[in-house]
């Protein structure tokens, strides 16, 4: 395994097992929020009761979370010693400003868990909102740092080094806005879907279970207005792709030809060899309509770019497949939930839907880690897109292959004693089944 390989799997493991507990330390809050905001409104002791139990999850999700991001941060300067040796003074604003979201995250979390009878309701209810705001910034400044990597933006380049660097200009760049509605939504849909999957699976054992009922109908009221809202935040994000990225636009819909009315393939397979999509539904203008609201636009391929500069392709096609298929399939569930809401239906005399919810508790975070597959694997061979190549930014120490092994079993035996914990939670859960419901 080469160098760059070894540190680009590195890189790409720990952020694919940390986005999962970003997603759900931004998601988690808000579930707890609206649970202890019900109590309050109705009394129920069973909501407090849920508000306790995923709280002590957020905490445990927390800890978890505060340790993988700590080894991205090494990591950063570990395996790629050019990328901040070039861009650590343009993106460390974004980068102290989560630290803070973070240790007030942290603060207020801490309020929250041990403060249930210490403080006034009222102020422990905006401990936790606190905790949702924080959490939910803590991702944003994340994503900005990223997103200037992609719209690098504060700075002019002499003799290779940034100079007149803006860090104000280098965080409001061009694709900020876009990918951080975009994450934020996802975390939401994401954590909302597998909660309510979770629960349902316990509704369809325990029809008449009032603490599972409630849960359910408090996750879906984060979970679909987040995925109904991200198609629309997809297509955003998509346009700012193709005005900036015309290469990870090709590669995201195996555009191979420059040409006008370009069609959209749905499904297939990328040859690069023969410059074709292979097995694609094909739509004619479909392309030049999402990318331009034109259907007569001429959208750049990759025959007008270098191969040098070519990402992979046919990762980045099925990536991007893979996370609009689960995106609409979140989106129809959510359809079907929230017109169920609107007939007042009660969702235990819905087995399809319950089955549906527990399908799609992994959806959300599958469709996470493609979305960033497509981010970052589709913005190479650049690490800074058109600023800084990928090979001139990795570390040169040999032997990357040992932290990699090391590292994968820290994760794996993390991710494992998670599981235990959170899944012990759930069999710890009340079975009243008084009348009503959640």
């Amino acid at each position: 395994m080469s160098d760059l390989l070894a540190a680009r799997s590195q890189m790409a493991m720990s952020l694919a097992f940390h986005i999962i507990f970003a997603m759900v330390g931004i998601g988690m809050p808000v579930l707890m929020v609206l649970a202890e905001w019900r109590y309050t409104r109705t009394g129920d002791p069973l909501l407090l009761d849920l508000a306790k139990r995923w709280a002590k999850g957020t905490a445990i999700l927390f800890a978890v979370g505060a340790v993988s991001g700590t080894v991205l941060s090494f990591e950063l300067g570990l395996l790629w010693p050019g990328f901040m040796h070039f861009a650590g003074a343009i993106i460390g604003m974004p980068f102290s400003l989560e630290g803070f979201a973070f240790f007030t995250e942290a603060i207020f979390l801490s309020i929250y868990l041990y403060g249930w009878e210490r403080v006034s309701r009222r102020a422990h209810l905006v401990a936790g909102v606190l905790v949702a705001v924080s959490g939910a910034l803590s991702g944003v400044f994340v994503v900005i740092a990223n997103a200037w990597m992609n719209a690098p933006r504060g700075f002019r380049v002499v003799d290779g080094l940034p100079v007149d660097i803006d860090p104000i200009a280098a965080m409001l760049n061009p694709a900020f806005g876009p990918q951080a509605l975009h994450m934020t939504l996802a975390a939401y849909a994401g954590t909302g879907f597998a909660v309510a999957g979770i629960h349902a699976w316990f509704v369809l054992k325990q029809p008449k279970n009032r603490f599972h009922r409630h849960a359910l109908s408090l996750a879906l009221r984060m979970a679909v207005p987040a995925a109904l809202l991200q198609p629309l935040s997809g297509d955003i994000s998509a346009k700012l792709v193709a005005r900036t990225q015309p290469a990870k636009l090709a590669a995201m819909e195996g555009h191979f030809t420059t040409q006008s009315r370009a069609p959209l393939h749905i499904g297939g397979w990328p040859d690069e060899a023969t410059r074709t999509t292979r097995f694609a539904i094909s739509i004619p203008g479909g392309l030049s309509f999402l990318a331009f609201g034109d259907f007569d636009a001429e959208v750049q391929g990759l025959d007008r770019i270098p191969e040098e500069d070519w990402p992979p392709v046919a990762i980045v096609h099925v990536a991007f497949q893979v996370m609009v298929g689960l995106g609409v399939f979140l989106a129809a569930i959510s359809l079907w939930a929230a017109w169920l809401r609107w007939r007042r239906a009660d969702f235990v005399h819905h087995p399809w839907l319950l089955r549906a919810l527990v399908a799609a508790i992994p959806a959300g975070f599958i469709a996470t880690e493609a979305g960033w597959i497509v981010t970052e694997v589709g913005r190479q061979p650049w690490i800074i897109q058109g600023v800084l190549r990928t090979r001139d930014a990795v570390t040169p120490m040999p032997g990357l292959i040992v932290p990699f092994l090391f590292f994968t079993a820290l994760y794996v035996f993390l991710g494992v004693m998670v599981l235990y914990l959170l899944m012990r939670q759930m069999r710890h859960a009340p079975k009243l089944t008084s009348p009503g419901s959640g």
